[in-house]
Formats: C-alpha cells, structure tokens, sequence
C-alpha cells in the first residue's frame, strides 16, 4: 500500500492532508510533535486533533518526532522506503513575532527540519513526491511598496497596477526587502527544496501560501488570522489589530482546497515547481471587513482596538496570483470562498466550545 508521509500531521494542513489522503487509499504515517502548544501555550495545544485522527482513520499511525532528530527521522524513513510514494510537509515555526524570540528554534524547524526531511526522502524514498507548505512572507515587506488606496474598511492595490487584476505572481523578486527572521528561514527551507529538485531530479512542489485557515486551525494571536478572530467573536474576547487601521488586506484559502492541490499535484508532479496559491481575487478580506462578517454570523459585538504599531514586515495588502498553478492543473478550482469559510469556522467554533487563546 502506498504512503503518505504527513509533517505537522495534527495540525490545519496535516490533518486536511492526512484525512484527504486517507480517503484516497493512503497508508497514513504522521509525524507531529506538538511543538505548537510550546509556541503558543497549550491552549494551541494540538493533542486533540491527534486523538481525533487516531479514532476516525484506520491506516493512520502517529509518530512524535521533532522533524530536527535525523536519527528518528532517518530510521522512519528507512522502514518505510520505497512504499512512501508522497511527502507533505506542513510543520513549521508558523508566526512572525514568535520568531524574534527564538531565532535559533524558529531556523532550525523551519530550515534545518526542512533539510532533514528532504535528505531523508532523497536517501531513502528518492521517487516521492515531496510537497512543501511555504509561505508569501518569502517575499518579505516588497508589496508595501505598491501604490495602494485607502477605502473605508480596506487597502486596495491601485487599479492601474499590473497586480490588480490577479494578485501577486511568482516573478516578484524575494530580494531587498524585511521578511522577518520567520519570512528568512521559511525562505531557506523554499530554497531547499527547490534546489533538491533541480540538483538531485526529485519531484518536488513549494506551495506559496497566503493565509491558510479552515476549522481545525488552533488559532492563537500570534498565528492563525481568521480562526482566532473567529473565537475572539463568539467568546466576546477582545481582539488587537496591529497597525494598517485593520484595513491589511489578506487572501485566504480553505486547508480543503489547498490540500486539493497538493493531490492534483501529486497526481503530474514538477521538479523544482513554485507555487503561489491562497484566496486569490475569489476569497480575500480585511480584518474589518472580516470582524464584520463575524459580527452578522455570531449576532455578538465585536470588541477589539487598534494598536497603531504593526507587525514588523507584516503585509498591508496581499492577494494570490494562481494563474500558474492553475494552468498547469486546470482540473482543479475553489471549493469556497470567504463566506462559507467564516461560516464553517463558525458552526465548528461554536460545536466544539473552542476557546480563544
């Protein structure tokens, strides 16, 4: 039976991931250490969704490894061989500020564990596909610089701009700009498994994520825009926006639609492939225009503040050109839009009793 290899297997992505390829007749070896209750409190604990995954999946195992511990994840590997026919990696060091905290944990996760994982498949599983989660912030603070218009609840690109159309492509330079040291090392990791593709032949993905949100996201303020908003309005807890007037502009794609791609992906990999994927045009919002949308669903007041300083190398406008994946996997399309997103996450939060953090 074929294998999927999952990183941060309990996670948004991960168990998206882990349920999709499931289903589609995947042995399921996760490997998920809980590393996000040590980032953000245990509160983003995500032992649940382990648990979770482990009585609704038969063919699914679960394996607390640091994905830094190549002994542990070397011998993984080498048991399982050739019958791992996919790698997704979705663990990461996930939030700007957390980052400058920790510089040295925040590189060795998200570049060093990155390594790990790709010499590992190269050693031991060569003809996987390997699919890695990345992230816009490779390209750093470079669209502050766009001309941008201020409306009552959001920033827009202006509309003589070549990216307003689409959004942002995969040709905008990487280079010159602050990305904070989390943007840095998710670029290092980018890197890598490009570069493992083009030097070694492997099949590898690197998918561009805007923000990735969906009902099994452990929100926490430092990490999970949408989810966290989500539980601030039902638990009436108060929410700080940092800087940009809360009119930042964000893109958001559903874990379902995204793990989606990963499979048309799987299906016709690339060497070496890069991928800018989110909500594109078809699902974006601004943190007003999404408390707003919070409001209507809850029937709760919203609370929040504005807090003048923002997020250092933060985006105050972002929206997702994915005309080239896209093109290169025209089968694949949306199976929402920020409407039913908030309204899942929504339904979920209130089911589950989920606390803000």
């Amino acid at each position: 039976m074929a294998i999927a290899v999952i990183t941060g297997s309990s996670g948004l992505i991960g168990s998206e991931a882990a349920q999709f390829f499931h289903q589609k007749g995947f042995e399921i070896v996760g490997i998920d250490n809980d590393l996000r209750s040590y980032f953000f409190g245990k509160e983003s604990s995500t032992a649940w969704n382990t648990q979770r995954l482990s009585q609704k999946l038969n063919r699914f195992s679960s394996h607390s490894i640091d994905i830094r511990n190549q002994a542990g994840i070397f011998k993984l590997f080498k048991k399982y061989g050739s019958q791992i026919e996919l790698v997704i990696h979705a663990a990461a060091q996930p939030s700007h500020d957390w980052a400058a905290r920790e510089p040295f944990t925040d590189f060795t996760v998200n570049a060093n564990g990155t390594l790990v994982l790709l010499e590992a498949t190269r050693q031991f599983s060569p003809d996987a596909t390997f699919i890695f989660t990345s992230t816009n912030k490779v390209y750093g603070d470079t669209p502050n610089a766009f001309p941008l218009v201020e409306t009552k609840l959001r920033w827009e690109i202006d509309a003589t701009h070549p990216y307003f159309q689409h959004g942002i492509d995969e040709s905008m330079s990487i280079d010159s700009s602050k990305h904070s040291l989390f943007g840095a090392s998710k670029v290092a990791a980018d890197i890598l498994v490009q570069e493992y593709g083009r030097y070694f032949g492997m099949k590898t993905g690197v998918f561009r994520g805007g923000c990735l949100t969906g009902p099994m996201h452990s929100g926490a303020e430092l990490h999970g825009f949408l989810a966290y908003l989500v539980q601030c309005g039902i638990n009436s807890k108060a929410y700080n926006i940092y800087g940009y007037k809360g009119k930042q502009v964000r893109d958001n794609i559903h874990s379902y639609d995204l793990v989606n791609a990963f499979w048309h992906f799987s299906k016709r990999p690339r060497i070496g492939a890069v991928y800018n994927i989110g909500g594109s045009r078809h699902s974006n919002c601004s943190i007003l225009e999404a408390i707003e949308k919070i409001e209507n669903l809850t029937g709760n007041p919203f609370r929040y503040q504005v807090i003048n300083q923002a997020r250092s190398g933060d985006h105050i406008w972002w929206i997702s050109d994915i005309r080239k994946f896209q093109n290169d996997f025209p089968e694949w399309d949306y199976q929402y839009n920020i409407d039913s997103i908030l309204k899942e996450m929504v339904e979920a939060s209130v089911s589950s009793n989920r606390k803000a953090a």
